[in-house]
């Protein structure tokens, strides 16, 4: 099996690159409003927004910047199918304007902007993650009533474009192939994700600017979310892909993908990367194996037994529909020739148990 990724050096504004109902996934998470590390940038993509955070109307701001980013939900409209799906990993933003602490709430606001595109919003996912100090609080101390809480989660919005779910013909393969485990299924379909740690990024770059602009999510929260809304021979869209986790992800899926991007040295920081892909994407494979077998062995411990045995390895499984899961690595990632985008072909194959 054979997947093409693309990444397209431009404004995820304006994808013209992408055709029309050619995505059937989008995981991305885009800048996040009111979060200061992200001023400059959308204030160059819109200098009123400078402007009001410089006269101290964070509303102002606040709106000027999600405006911003409505034109790449606009985007992400045209070139999903109907019933493909959108993941949207955003957070709220905590910050004092003009003398006046709040909280500005990013998630509510793209909630609000993808309803309003005809999307039907599915249950969402609150990914908690672990707070950088040990301080569980903020503003007067130890005395009421002043002190703000922290926000230690970050929200993975679920859109689904039009009314209907996709459809598929009875028994295909690219879906049943790509079945997750039972015990998968109870851990990543939870709305609360405890256990997926946040990732910093080390970047060699002279340019402090452009290492500032990193923040990526940990490998594991798009790799989820491609297993748990896509199927083999699917094409994912990042348009704000920076280091190229989703890209990543999505290889190690065996998914296509496809990403915009800003700045070309994230591309250069990628092609680094590449050559660890095959490793990579055997571990993630073996991982979720080894994870199942574990599942099987407490299961029986606790004298609960099994009714089917999954096709392709030695072990049983829940359910009828876990039978043909087909695990896949990448065996080797080159270059695909394309004017118009950083272009990569990665072959895959069976997972490799030896």
């Amino acid at each position: 099996m054979e997947t093409t990724h693309r990444v397209f050096v431009g404004d995820s504004r304006d994808l013209e690159e992408i055709d029309d109902a050619s995505v059937e996934l989008v995981v991305t998470s885009p800048p996040y409003p009111m979060i200061e590390m992200w001023d400059d940038l959308f204030t160059e993509l819109d200098p009123a927004i400078g402007d009001a955070l410089e006269a101290g109307d964070g509303r102002a701001a606040f709106d000027a910047m999600h405006a911003q980013l409505d034109r790449v939900w606009d985007e992400l409209e045209r070139v999903l199918v109907d019933g493909g799906i959108a993941c949207v990993n955003v957070g709220d933003a905590t910050r004092t304007v003009d003398g006046s602490f709040r909280v500005y709430a990013n998630h509510a606001r793209v909630l609000e902007a993808f309803e309003s595109r005809g999307f039907d919003p599915l249950p969402d996912i609150l990914w908690r993650k672990p707070a950088n100090s040990a301080a569980k609080f903020m503003g007067s101390g130890m005395i009421p009533p002043n002190a703000y809480v922290t926000l230690e989660h970050e929200y993975v919005l679920v859109f689904r474009k039009g009314g209907e779910s996709r459809s598929f013909e009875p028994g295909a393969d690219r879906r049943y192939e790509a079945a997750y485990f039972w015990e998968e299924r109870n851990r990543w379909f939870t709305d609360l994700w405890t256990e997926v740690q946040g990732e910093l990024q080390t970047l060699e770059f002279a340019d402090d600017d452009l290492r500032d602009r990193s923040a990526a999510y940990p490998l594991e929260i798009p790799y989820r979310l491609i297993c748990m809304y896509s199927t083999y021979g699917d094409t994912v869209l990042d348009p704000f892909w920076g280091t190229g986790t989703t890209t990543l992800a999505a290889m190690c899926a065996g998914r296509h993908s496809m990403g915009s991007e800003l700045e070309a040295a994230f591309l250069d920081l990628f092609d680094d990367r590449i050559g660890d892909v095959p490793a990579l994407s055997r571990s993630v494979g073996r991982t979720r194996l080894e994870r199942h077998r574990e599942f099987v062995e407490r299961r029986r411990a606790e004298g609960t037994g099994f009714e089917y045995e999954a096709d392709r390895y030695e072990t049983p499984v829940v359910t009828k529909m876990e039978r043909g899961i087909q695990l896949r690595e990448v065996s080797s990632v080159g270059a695909l020739e394309d004017g118009t985008a950083r272009g990569y072909r990665a072959e895959h194959e069976p997972l490799s148990l030896e």
